[in-house]
Order: C-alpha cells, then structure tokens, then sequence
C-alpha cells in the first residue's frame, strides 16, 4: 500500500528528498483544505480571516524557501502590520525575497482600495461639525505620507464632505502654494465651504510663521469667492492642530 501512495515531498539539488536533509517546507497545499486562506475565506468570509491570511491570499504563492503563509508573516512582522505596509515605499518592498513588482502593485492597490472604502461612505456622506470630525477623515492616511501634502475638504451647504482632493506636495510656503490650484477644485464643486489640511511629516502639529501666512491668503482668497474658509488643519502623527481654533491666520 506504501508504493501506491505517492509522496508530497519534493527531491532537492544533490539528490536524496528534501525530509531527508531537513530543509523541506510546509506548502500551501500540503495544509488541510480547511485551513488554506482562500478556501476559508469562501466558507467563513473575508472577516474570518487575519491580516497574514489575507495578504498571503494577495501574494498568492510563495518561494521557495517560504510558503506563501511565511512569506506574508514576514512582511507583517518586519513592517509591523498593515500601516507599515502601506507606509513603505514601492522600491523598498520590491527588494523583499520573494515579492517582486507585480506582488507589491497588488498589496499597494489592495491597501489604496481600503483606504478608499474608509473614507467614503455608500448611504450618506459624512458631515463635519467640529475639527475632530474633519481631521479623523484623513488622520490616519496623512500621517503615513513621507512629504508634506495640502488637501482640501470640500463641503456643501450642511458640512457634507464632497471629495479630498490634494492640492500640491512639497513644502507648504506662500511661493509654492498656488491659491487659484486651492480653489479650482472646490469652485468645481460647488462646494459652500471648505477646509484646508496639511501634514507635518516630523509627526509634530505645531504651526509654522509659513502655515499662518498661507492660511491668511487662504481666506482672503475665499472672501473673495464667496467660499468659506472654515478651518486650516495641521497633522502631526496622532495629533493635530485646528488655527482656526488657536486664531492663527483667521479674523
């Protein structure tokens, strides 16, 4: 009966089979139907599932050295979850063994598809009645960005958000921001307000003499078109500043 049932294990260079030198690795395939991630997701659902399951489903195969479950506990641990992930560079993930550009586009799309799913919202819109509101939409996504960004909130007439486009990136300066790029996307729109946020990549909210100059022509500026200026945020890792609320740039 023994020579009728054939062997999972794969011979290796130099001859003799892989049990035998003690470097044979656990495959995908080799695990129980009812542990493979993609099978346990169709049977119990994607929230069923962990964070290594699910992005060994994205990678789909491993090497190898790693089965495909190795291989994305690595990559969870050595960038410490999923914000790590995201937070690295395409290059940088690129020089992992085993992931090669097309398996880095994936887990970058795949995370750019949550980000999106988090921020916006199928039955209604969000509506923004304090700072915090505003800043706990794009906190945890600005925060990750390695360069500074200049976004605006787009709102209607009862503080519904219409869309977060990002203005310019790079270092915020009156010389740099362009205050009719500020307002294109919001006249566009026809947004009724709007709220202007930026990060500060050092993780520290703190204003700078620059952020309080733009933010002034900021609301010169929607004086004039008939926009309001309802607040300029500024994000700093888990924190962030309102200078609405600190009277810096606003009358």
């Amino acid at each position: 009966m023994a020579d009728e049932k054939r062997s999972n294990l794969k011979p290796i260079a130099g001859g003799g089979s892989a049990e035998e030198s003690g470097e044979y690795h656990l495959t995908i395939l080799d695990l129980p139907v009812g542990e493979r991630p993609r099978e346990r997701l169709q049977h119990n659902g994607a929230p069923a599932l962990s964070d290594i399951e699910l992005l060994a489903i994205l990678l789909r195969t491993g090497t190898s050295r790693e089965n495909v479950l190795q291989l994305a506990t690595r990559l969870i641990w050595r960038y410490g979850g999923l914000v790590g992930l995201a937070r690295a560079n395409f290059s940088e993930l690129c020089r992992e063994h085993g992931v090669g550009e097309a398996k880095v586009t994936q887990i970058k799309a795949a995370l750019e598809l949550g980000r999106r799913l988090g921020a916006s919202s199928s039955e209604a819109r969000p509506q923004i009645s304090s700072p915090a509101d505003a800043a706990a939409l794009i906190q945890t996504e600005m925060s990750l960005l390695e360069q500074e960004h200049l976004r605006t909130l787009l709102l209607d007439t009862k503080n519904r958000l219409l869309g977060t486009p990002t203005i310019c990136i790079g270092s915020l300066n009156a010389n740099h921001v362009r205050i009719s790029d500020l307002f294109r996307e919001a006249i566009r729109a026809n947004s009724a307000s709007i709220i202007v946020a930026h990060n500060h990549p050092s993780g520290d909210p703190t204003p700078s003499p620059e952020d309080v100059q733009v933010t002034r022509q900021i609301v010169e500026a929607g004086k004039m078109l008939d926009i309001d200026v309802l607040d300029h945020l500024i994000i700093g890792g888990h924190r962030f500043v309102s200078l609405k609320e600190r009277g810096l740039g606003f009358v």
